[in-house]
This record gives structure tokens, sequence and C-alpha cells, in this order.
């Protein structure tokens, strides 16, 4: 399977099931992603919130070089079923300090089809964030193209991601753009 496809996880991870199997079944690739935060899994899915006003990767590329908030934001905690996360995703799904579950918007993105759970699980003193994401590509050659490049240049991006937030979370300072 390699890196790309599993940085991070576990095998044992990787044999769970999570939120974002029943809205993709049919998907054409999985990948997964995981981390360990040294906070708590109320603290940790509090940050997790905050994707709803950016991304928390490179601010530069997906963030239109706006700074992602390095303090928590007040309401955004108050998750609703519709709302919009990390600009190009819509909350499909969660359940309070345990998962965010996202889907690509309906005029879905370059890459197809995608449905995402970020899901916090306590493990001793800290957090595991385990990021399980369902892909079904489009047909043709573009499909083909984004097959080839979405599971790395995710990787790329969400690495980031992860470890700005388990930095915030942990009381640390993101690292810069």
């Amino acid at each position: 399977m390699g890196i790309v496809r599993t940085w991070g996880s576990t095998a044992a991870e990787r044999a769970l099931s999570q939120p974002c199997d029943d809205l993709l079944p049919d998907a054409d690739d999985v990948v997964w992603r995981a981390i360990t935060v040294r906070a708590t899994p109320a603290t940790t899915f509090r940050w997790l919130c905050q994707l709803r006003v950016a991304p928390y990767s490179y601010d530069l590329l997906d963030n239109l070089g706006r700074r992602s908030p390095r303090t928590l934001t007040p309401g955004l905690e108050d998750l609703a079923v519709g709302q919009t996360v990390a600009t190009i995703f819509e909350l499909a799904s969660f359940e309070t300090n345990v998962h965010l579950t996202l889907v690509a918007r309906r005029a879905r993105g370059v890459f197809g089809d995608v449905a995402i759970t970020y899901a916090v699980r306590p493990d001793g003193d800290e957090t595991r964030l385990l990021v399980k994401m369902r892909i079904r590509y489009p047909h043709g050659r573009y499909g083909a193209l984004a097959r080839r490049v979405l599971p790395a240049g995710d990787l790329v991006m969400m690495r980031k991601q992860l470890r700005n937030l388990a930095a915030l979370a942990a009381g640390r300072p993101a690292t810069h753009r």
C-alpha cells in the first residue's frame, strides 16, 4: 500500500470502519492519515471544528494566502449537518468528540466524489487523530490523472494540516506556511 495511502496509520486503525464508508461504499480508492496528538480528545475535536473556517495546511496554496487562525474561534464547535468545511466540503455527519465526516460539495471537486472522516480516538494520555478518505474518480483521461496525482498531493497537504492541528491542540505554535 505504501506511505502515500497509509501515512501515520496502523493496520489496526485501517481495519476500523468509519462513517465515510457508508457515504461512498463503491469508492475507487481509500487513503488513511493519522497522527498522535498530545491533547485530550475534546481539545483535539475542538480544533477539528476550526476546519469550518480554514484548512490549516499551506495557507498560501489552499487558503488564498490568509493565515489559518491560531486561536480557537468561538462558536465553531456549534456544528450542523450541511455546514461548509474548508471551503470545498460539507459536513455530512458528526458526533461531538468522536468524528467529523465530510463530503465534497455537490459540484464535486476536480477529483470526483470524496468522503472523509476525521476520527478522534483516546490513546492513553494522548489522542489519535485518524483520517480516512474514500474517493470515486471521474471517468476518462482526467480521472486517470486524478488517480495518479490525488493520493500523493493529498499526503503533502493533509500531513501539514494534521501536524498543524496537533501542534495547536497541544498548545504549541503551528508551523509557518
